[in-house]
């Protein structure tokens, strides 16, 4: 269907999904921002467009709400899934998605009429070698390294889940402290391709409590990348046990990181609205 979009979000991370092959106009930078205004488009934390590829069965580019493209998206993963397993891109429960992050395997755990309602994702290895997260280190893994900001200064542990993120343990957290840091972190020039920002607060050996400050979103109200980074920098630092709940304003994401350290991310699902660019919409994203 020509120019059709399906609305659907993760914990209320919250995504617009369309067919490369179905739109008349260009992703660009401009057309994205216009698309995700909750004022002059349709609102959304971002794009996924199903594109092609040779690498896995199905192909992801995720476009974030400024217009940068990201290397990978837990919620959006999830959310892509259920999109293609719905809208019947596939009958099989598992299949495989490229990435700029890497190739993931999705698997449709529970049904509900017919509709995928939640959702696994292999979310692969964690990489803590500083110079591919990237992060600029004196050290070969920045865990515990401190950070100074403008009148501020944190201990930061960095990792990529296949995109990059900075992990910040805190004693409690602070809607107020990631909305007034959450940017100067994000764009620090210790990080060469910005980085997503993390406060965490660990409850139990079984639970953990995070904020969420998303590279080119900003404030978050859930992400499945992060919940998997900060998962991972927690088992690294032995806080946790490998299997744990990340906790976050939208809800709950179940996270294992198995003993040859692959992460497995399990959520819930579910789709908003689905239907079609307006004509004069259109006429706006093709000037």
């Amino acid at each position: 269907m020509r120019n059709f979009f399906v609305k659907s979000h993760g914990l209320g991370n919250d995504y617009l999904v369309v067919n490369s092959h179905d739109i008349r106009f260009e992703l660009s930078e401009k057309n994205i921002k216009t698309i995700c205004d909750v004022h002059y488009g349709l609102g959304s934390d971002g794009i996924l467009a199903l594109v092609d590829t040779s690498n896995a069965d199905f192909g992801l580019r995720i476009l974030n709400p400024d217009g940068s493209e990201a290397e990978k998206s837990g919620n959006g993963l999830r959310i892509f899934a259920k999109f293609l397993f719905d809208h019947g891109y596939t009958q099989s429960e598992s299949f495989s998605i490229d990435t700029l992050g890497g190739v993931v395997q999705a698997e449709v755990i529970e049904t509900e009429n017919g509709k995928a309602r939640t959702i696994r994702i292999d979310m692969g290895r964690p990489e803590f070698e500083a110079a591919k997260v990237p992060v600029k280190s004196k050290l070969t893994e920045c865990l515990d390294e401190e950070l100074e900001l403008e009148g501020k200064s944190y201990r930061i542990n960095c990792v990529s889940v296949g995109n990059p993120h900075c992990v910040i343990l805190k004693n409690e957290l602070s809607m107020d402290e990631i909305m007034q840091y959450g940017s100067q972190i994000e764009n620090h020039i210790k990080f060469p391709n910005r980085i997503n920002v993390q406060f965490a607060r660990v409850v139990s050996r079984d639970l953990a409590e995070i904020l969420i400050w998303e590279r080119g979103a900003g404030y978050t109200l859930a992400s499945g990348s992060s919940s998997s980074a900060v998962a991972a920098v927690l088992v690294k630092k032995g806080l946790t046990n490998r299997k744990l709940t990340i906790k976050m304003p939208g809800g709950e994401l179940k996270l294992e990181v198995d003993e040859d350290w692959q992460i497995h991310m399990t959520g819930e699902v579910r789709e908003i609205a689905t239907g079609h660019f307006s004509p004069e919409l259109l006429n706006e994203l093709t000037r």
